[in-house]
């Protein structure tokens, strides 16, 4: 059964209303029409300007898949003045395992990318027509072709962050956990917005969402089914899948974790910060009252949404600050 839900913050609740009446409940047969949203998004969106105004150099790289699996795209995003190199982030885009593209969720990391650091996100293979290991496969191997061409692309390969949102949060801590345990890029930072952590949906928020917020029980259910299929809940998943699994956090990056009380993930995302500092990994984590799933996407304007991205701003400024720091020492005489 599932917990009592947190009151909702009041002015958050318009443009929930707003974006529920333009959505329909998630399932295979709305798939394609929440796929189409995803990428033109819904009426009255403002098409993204990636160049920020000409700031911003935007490109595609083919690059190859894992082994036996088709070529990926990354796309990016790079200062178009200066020549580096400049810190990386890898960015794995949300979308409940089944939707998004590697436009999606980046308009926010723009103002980043502008005052120097280099952006790539990965167009990883969808469920169910791609169930995993496919998804965090193709971005673990879009993650080392990144750091292995880090001068082509001006980063500093010793600077070099992962991140992501919801379903991204995840493959990106599943990315990372792959990094740890292959001896891959070294990362130094995993920034998770509401990460998608857990398929077992055991926790009371899991199940305390039926038909209200952003990604409630079936929403949550869907996904993770496209994912794993029959092995959803069962002991044949791996911590790759679904991190929350993982025995052994030692060894990870610094980590940013936030999630709303109202949010299905806010269970799973308050353990795993518990546990990455019970390993010795530092953790930033934001709980912020009457939040739900992407209510700052959904209701920008709100005072409440406008906190969650300062903060989060915040951090990334003084991540890339650190990175670039860093990076000067290391290249001053004598570094």
């Amino acid at each position: 059964m599932g917990g009592t839900r947190p009151a909702f913050d009041p002015d958050l609740l318009p443009g929930l209303q707003a974006r529920a009446a333009q959505l329909p409940p998630l399932s295979a047969d709305t798939l394609e029409q929440h796929r189409r949203i995803a990428v033109e998004g819904t009426p009255g969106d403002r098409p993204a300007d990636l160049t920020a105004g000409g700031t911003i150099r935007v490109s595609e790289r083919t690059v190859p898949g894992p082994a036996g699996a088709p070529d990926l795209t990354l796309l990016v995003l790079s200062p178009a003045d200066g020549s580096g190199p400049w810190p990386g982030i890898y960015h794995t885009h949300g979308g409940g395992m089944v939707m998004g593209t590697p436009r999606s969720q980046i308009e926010p990391l723009l103002p980043h990318v502008a005052a120097g650091a280099v952006l790539v996100s990965v167009d990883y293979r969808l469920a169910p027509e791609h169930p995993d290991p496919a998804p965090v496969e193709d971005c673990y191997a879009g993650l080392v072709w990144t750091a292995e061409h880090a001068v082509e692309l001006a980063i500093d390969p010793d600077r070099l962050m992962i991140m992501g949102a919801s379903a991204g949060g995840g493959l990106a801590a599943g990315t990372a956990l792959l990094a740890r345990d292959r001896g891959g890029p070294r990362l130094t930072h995993q920034v998770l917005f509401y990460p998608m952590l857990d398929d077992r949906m055991a926790t009371p928020s899991s199940t305390m969402l039926d038909g209200e917020g952003l990604w409630d029980r079936h929403d949550n259910l869907f996904g993770w089914t496209a994912l794993l299929g029959d092995r959803r809940g069962g002991p044949g998943v791996t911590a790759y899948a679904a991190p929350a699994r993982a025995t052994d956090l030692g060894g990870l990056p610094r980590t940013y974790l936030d999630v709303g009380d109202c949010d299905t993930f806010r269970d799973e995302v308050l353990d795993f910060a518990l546990r990455l500092s019970q390993a010795g990994v530092a953790v930033d984590l934001h709980l912020w009252a009457g939040a739900y799933h992407g209510s700052e996407v959904v209701s920008p304007e709100a005072m409440l949404s406008r906190q969650i991205t300062a903060v989060r701003d915040d951090f990334l400024r003084r991540a890339l600050r650190a990175n670039r720091d860093a990076a000067a020492v290391a290249l001053a005489p004598g570094g």
